[in-house]
């Protein structure tokens, strides 16, 4: 499921079957294409979760920020 915004669009509701590698990774990559199509700047990649088997995968795309105390951070690639 995706969600559009005004300024990107959220996956807040994406995660996957680990025994199905890749379908999580599909969305995202077509969430992007669609962004660049119609121009929007961000993709949300929603909730990330560190050490979670379903959510691995968002972590994959960089450069990527975490929400953190209230502020945007970068997403050290350690930190998957």
């Amino acid at each position: 499921m995706t969600d559009w915004l005004s300024d990107g669009l959220s996956a807040v509701y994406s995660f996957y079957a680990p025994d199905q590698p890749g379908l999580g990774t599909l969305a995202i990559l077509w969430m992007i294409a669609e962004a660049r199509r119609t121009g929007l700047p961000y993709v949300y990649l929603g909730y990330w979760v560190p050490g979670s088997r379903k959510m691995t995968y968002k972590a994959g795309f960089q450069p990527a920020e975490v929400l953190r105390g209230g502020s945007w951070r970068a997403l050290e690639a350690s930190q998957d």
